[in-house]
């Protein structure tokens, strides 16, 4: 395929993206921080219950 045809195809593509709106980029970087943050808590919870199992086994 020719590279210049591509560029152009792509410039078109491109153009027809839907972008989200500052308030849906907002509420969804907010959603993954807080889903971040419990994945986190559950994580480091599960190690402190895993490193207290092993304390006890050893």
């Amino acid at each position: 395929m020719n590279p210049i045809r591509f560029l152009k195809g792509s410039y078109t593509e491109f153009k027809k993206v839907e972008w989200p709106s500052r308030k849906q980029t907002l509420l969804l970087t907010a959603y993954v921080i807080g889903v971040s943050l419990v994945v986190a808590f559950f994580v480091a919870s599960a190690d402190l219950v895993f490193k207290e199992f092993i304390k006890v086994l050893l």
